[in-house]
């Protein structure tokens, strides 16, 4: 398990990597929703490891207004109304 963590902990200092230097915007929210996914990778394997299902409901939870907010994104890049 600690081995996993460790791998998901070093994508989330790459994609603060990509966030911080990212020379777009949308390059940006591709690190925010990579970032987004492996945390809720880590909380799944948080949620298994402790045997904690109120940590399954947050990675669910997670996922959720993580897709949200990249259409949010994807929407306001496009520059079209999010009645659309």
């Amino acid at each position: 398990m600690n081995i996993m963590i460790i791998i998901l902990a070093i994508g989330g200092f790459l994609c603060l990597y990509r966030i911080y230097q990212g020379p777009s915007i949308s390059d940006r929210a591709v690190g925010v929703d990579i970032m987004g996914i492996l945390f809720v990778g880590i909380t799944g394997i948080t949620a298994l490891f402790y045997d904690q299902s109120f940590l399954m409901d947050l990675s669910i939870t997670l996922t959720l207004f993580s897709f949200i907010g990249t259409l949010a994104l994807a929407k306001y890049l496009e520059k079209r109304s999010l009645d659309d």
